[in-house]
């Protein structure tokens, strides 16, 4: 059995190929931000989709609770459960081009740290197998 054929590396590894490739997209809208008629682009994880996307169904209701007669209700007691919600995108410029540098960089941001919590999964657990194989 080699490597490859481990499916936590493999999904791994196709995280990381994945956030590579949207690095590449995110640097393509920001080089593009003075272009004309130019559109952003963005790619959706692999597997899972959007996480900031819960359907409402998938979300459980959040109360306060007063747990002692001391303790002050809380201002939406009674009122409907917490909603995400997320913001419009800018304004398209009078070029036509509808690039957010404020957007993409929160975006190649966010990215960078899902590439690197996956680079990190992905050494400790080649290290386990080290561990696990007595090379360590």
């Amino acid at each position: 059995m080699g490597l490859s054929d481990i499916p936590i590396l493999s999904m791994l590894r196709t995280r990381l190929q994945w956030a590579q490739e949207r690095q590449r997209v995110l640097a393509e809208n920001v080089a593009n931000s003075d272009t004309p008629n130019f559109q952003p682009r963005d790619l959706t994880p692999p597997v899972f989709g959007d996480p900031t996307r819960v359907a409402a169904s998938s979300v459980a209701n959040v109360a306060m609770a007063t747990t002692e007669p001391s303790h002050i209700a809380g201002a939406l007691s009674g009122v409907a459960p917490f909603r995400s919600s997320q913001a419009g995108s800018y304004d398209v410029h009078p070029t036509g081009n509808a690039v957010n540098l404020e957007e993409e960089m929160m975006k190649v941001a966010a990215n960078n740290m899902d590439y690197q919590a996956a680079t990190a999964l992905y050494t400790r657990s080649l290290n386990l197998f080290k561990v696990a194989l007595g090379k360590k």
